[in-house]
């Protein structure tokens, strides 16, 4: 029933902070927040689990992925657990290093930037290489304020940090492009989710992560095929629509993962083109706008931090998109070991 009830607190949200247009205009989102609301059904089950041993005939000591977040996180709409995002990610990252993965899904439907803490507490006791988060959309829909959300997440991404984890996030997505949601409530839903991604951006690099923006790059291909990318329940991705998400995101997971540290670490990014580096606000809004854009940290002349702020590189990297059926024929042959996994 939650779910069924986001476009409305969307609308509600929005209400305030556009009374200048008028009750009219109000009135116009708050009716088709209702009709969104009976139009998105509700989930008739959990989503299937990916935890397990990934790419086992690599040999070698196995990288410790955890995945955390929302719905979008844990694959709510795929129907097997080769297709979420999660395995995706695991199976790619296992071809392209060499070497097994072993995951934990540890997502949580329904989660916001807050409600994560116990993901992250369990997280922390497995010790993982690699977390990669995905979360933001029940921040807004929940209205749980900017301030408050990004907080929470750079808390979560500070602590994998501290322990060694390299941590990827991927921004809030663009939740103008759930189709049951019409303008002017679209356009509502598409500027928070911009302001979401850009904070979050700021609050995960000052902790030691690497953001990937989301939003705009899935939105149009969403939009423009609908019945293929979205889940039944028109709000989740599809199979196909993980498998889009899990592209963007693979490369920065196998670059945060074969970045040198320390010394060598400030040499390599001592080479980085200057066009490419940005103040990190100015990186944020950036990437905000343009979807599929990677955000780090880096060092200018050896130093942090600028006059406007700490340092960022901004990156587009080369991606392919990971078709749904090379996916599942990845996942079901080189998968071992994964006894709670839905084949």
């Amino acid at each position: 029933m939650e779910r069924r009830r986001r476009a409305a607190r969307i609308a509600m949200w929005g209400g305030g902070a556009l009374t200048a247009l008028g009750l009219a205009t109000v009135g116009v989102m708050l009716g088709q927040a209702e009709a969104a609301r009976r139009t998105i059904p509700l989930a008739i089950a959990p989503p299937p689990r990916s935890d397990g041993l990934y790419g086992g005939r690599q040999g070698g000591e196995p990288v410790r992925m955890v995945m955390l977040g929302d719905s979008s996180a844990a694959g709510l709409g795929a129907l097997r657990a080769r297709q979420t995002p999660a395995a995706l990610i695991a199976t790619g990252l296992s071809r392209r290093l060499g070497r097994p993965v072993l995951l934990h899904s540890l997502a949580v439907v329904g989660s916001t930037s807050m409600s994560m803490l116990p993901q992250v507490e369990e997280a922390l006791e497995l010790r993982p290489d690699l977390a990669v988060i995905l979360i933001g959309a029940n921040d807004i829909t929940h209205r749980a304020g900017t301030t408050l959300a990004v907080k929470h997440l750079a808390d979560s991404v500070r602590r994998l940090r501290e322990l060694g984890a390299e941590v990827v996030v991927g921004t809030c997505p663009d939740l103008g492009a759930v189709q049951p949601i019409r303008a002017p409530l679209r356009w509502v839903a598409r500027s928070w989710s911009r302001q979401l991604a850009a904070a979050q951006t700021v609050a995960v690099v000052e902790a030691g992560g690497r953001t990937v923006s989301l939003g705009d790059l899935l939105g149009p291909t969403f939009s423009a095929q609908p019945h293929r990318m979205f889940a039944r329940d028109r709000f989740h991705p599809s199979a196909e629509g993980y498998a889009l998400a899990a592209s963007v995101l693979l490369p920065t997971v196998v670059a945060a993962l074969r970045t040198p540290s320390g010394p060598q670490a400030s040499q390599e990014r001592a080479k980085i083109a200057a066009d490419g580096v940005r103040s990190l606000p100015q990186a944020a809004v950036e990437a905000a706008r343009h979807a599929g854009t990677e955000v780090s940290g880096v060092r200018v002349e050896g130093r942090d931090r600028g006059p406007a702020g700490r340092w960022a590189q901004l990156r587009r990297r080369v991606w392919e998109v990971v078709r749904p059926a090379e996916a599942t024929w990845t996942a079901g042959t080189e998968r071992t070991d994964v006894s709670e996994a839905q084949a």
